[in-house]
C-alpha cells in the first residue's frame, strides 16, 4: 500500500502479540478524512488491541502507525481517545469537571495549571453532552451512561482532528446512545475522522458510513454499502454469525 501523507491515520504491516502469541496480524489500512468508521468483529478479534496499538499503548511486533504522515508522538495532540469504561479507575477522587479538564493537558504543557479558559472549555463540553449539572459530582457517583458522557466530553476538549473510541455505546441507556451518535455526526460535519469500536451489528449500517471488519486480520474495509454483506460478515464471524441472526437476516433481505 502506498503511503498517503494526507491520511489521518495510516497503519502498515501492524502485528501485535500478547505473551508472544499474535493477536493482530499484518494489518494495513488508511483512514479516510471526515468519516464515521465502525470497527466491528467477534469477541477476541483484537478490536481494542488495535485502538491501543494506534495510540502507542501496545508494543508492536512489526509495522508502524502514522498520523498525517508523521509518527504518533509528533502528532499526538491531533488524536482524541475514549477508552473502554471498564479500564478506568472510577474510584479515583475527582469530579466530572476535573476529568474533562484533563483533556486540555496536552495543550497546556507539563506542570501547567489549567487556566480559566481551559475550565470554560471543559464546562462547554460537559454542557454539550448534557452533563453540565454534574460538573462537581464525583465520578464514582455517576451512572455508567453519565461516566461515558464525561469521557466523551474530555475527548472533545482536545479539539482533535481524529477520535478513537473504544466501545462508547457499551452499557449505556438509549438516551445516551442517541446523544453519542448525534455527537459523532456533529464531529463528522466538522470533517473530523472518527473510528469507533462497535459490537452491535443491528446499528452498524445505520451509524457508520465506513466499516472495518476485523478478526485478528483485516477482513474488509471500505464504505459500509460495499462491506456490510452476508458473505463478509460470515468471513468475519464464521460459525458465530447465527448468534447474530437478526442482523444477518437484515443483510440477507437487501
Amino acid at each position: 500500500m502506498g503511503s498517503n501523507p494526507a491520511a489521518p491515520i495510516e497503519v502498515h504491516d501492524l502485528t501485535v502479540a500478547y505473551r508472544k502469541k499474535p493477536v493482530l496480524w499484518d494489518i494495513d489500512f488508511e483512514l479516510p478524512e471526515g468519516r464515521l468508521i465502525g470497527l466491528v468483529g467477534p469477541n477476541g478479534a483484537g478490536k481494542s488491541t488495535l485502538i491501543k496499538a494506534i495510540m502507542g499503548l501496545m508494543p508492536l511486533l512489526s509495522g508502524y502507525v502514522r498520523v498525517y504522515g508523521q509518527p504518533l508522538e509528533d502528532r499526538r495532540e491531533l488524536v482524541g481517545y475514549v477508552p473502554q469504561r471498564e479500564s478506568v479507575d472510577w474510584d479515583f477522587p475527582v469530579d466530572a469537571l476535573d476529568v474533562v479538564t484533563m483533556g486540555r493537558y496536552g495543550r497546556m504543557g507539563l506542570f501547567t495549571r489549567p487556566s480559566k479558559e481551559d475550565y470554560e472549555i471543559a464546562m462547554a463540553c460537559l454542557d454539550k453532552v448534557g452533563m453540565a449539572d454534574y460538573a462537581k459530582r464525583q465520578i464514582s457517583q455517576l451512572s455508567g451512561g453519565q461516566q461515558q458522557r464525561v469521557f466523551l466530553a474530555r475527548a472533545l476538549t482536545q479539539d482533535a482532528s481524529i477520535y478513537l473510541m473504544d466501545e462508547p455505546f457499551a452499557g449505556v441507556d438509549a438516551a445516551t446512545e442517541k446523544a453519542i451518535i448525534e455527537l459523532l455526526k456533529e464531529l463528522k460535519s466538522k470533517q473530523k475522522t472518527v473510528l469507533v469500536v462497535h459490537h452491535d451489528l443491528n446499528t452498524a449500517e445505520e451509524y457508520f458510513d465506513w466499516l472495518m471488519l476485523l478478526n485478528m486480520r483485516l477482513v474488509k474495509f471500505g464504505e459500509t454499502r460495499d462491506v456490510f454483506t452476508q458473505e463478509n460478515l460470515r468471513m468475519t464471524y464464521g460459525g458465530k454469525l447465527h448468534l447474530l441472526s437478526e442482523a444477518a437476516e437484515k443483510v440477507a433481505r437487501q
